[in-house]
């Protein structure tokens, strides 16, 4: 598998101040955000273009890249610190070489955290770091049997709390790293297409929860 791409496009919605007043009057294991995506209006990105479309689709929401070498993300629009996400993914069609997962920290494009699976059974957890895109911890993306391939949905986890970040798929840890460079941020989620474009995934049931 190749190391992490450079991803080129980011759409985002607008942070809000006001999560950063709840996290500090939300008890642990209680959720910051939830969306299961039912409602179109909930404020996430919808966009149509040459290289990608993001929408609410079935109850769900849907990435689809349409160019090789390319990666959509979208993130909730609020700023957390230390997080754990949840979401249920589904690969719809398209290469099993591939990526879809989760995002944390993100402060802008250019900086954040990534944790995502491909749907011929590879993980990792990268990051992006002034524009500047890296795996921690492992030189490729790794094979996980944890991982249902082809497309079995995943239930996945991304927990970033200090300075320790760790990727559970299907109720599995299989990734844990330490970085201490990105401290806060939005949470999100992530599609890429590597050398085959039509990756087309859902995401449902998105939750941010207090450690």
């Amino acid at each position: 598998m190749k190391i992490l791409r450079s991803l080129v496009l980011v759409v985002f919605l607008s942070a809000c101040q006001c999560s950063l007043i709840a996290e500090l009057v939300t008890p642990s294991g209680q959720a910051f955000f939830h969306d299961d995506f039912s409602d179109p209006s909930s404020g996430w990105p919808r966009t149509a273009s040459a290289n990608g479309t993001l929408e609410y689709a079935d109850g769900a929401y849907r990435m689809l890249v349409q160019s090789a070498g390319f990666a959509l993300w979208a993130v909730s629009g609020h700023t957390y610190g230390d997080v754990q996400i949840e979401v249920d993914a589904t690969r719809l069609a398209g290469p099993l070489f591939n990526r879809f997962g989760l995002i944390c920290r993100f402060q802008d494009s250019d900086n954040f955290y990534a944790f995502y699976i491909s749907s011929d059974g590879y993980y990792a957890i990268g990051k992006v770091q002034n524009g500047i895109a890296s795996l921690l911890g492992q030189e490729r993306m790794a094979y996980s049997s944890f991982i249902q391939q082809d497309g079995g949905a995943n239930h996945l986890r991304f927990d970033c709390n200090g300075n320790t970040l760790k990727g559970v798929v299907n109720g599995q840890l299989i990734a844990i790293v330490s970085d201490a460079d990105l401290s806060s941020g939005d949470a999100g989620l992530i599609t890429g297409a590597f050398d085959e474009s039509g990756v087309e995934v859902s995401f449902d049931h998105f939750v941010v929860y207090k450690p």
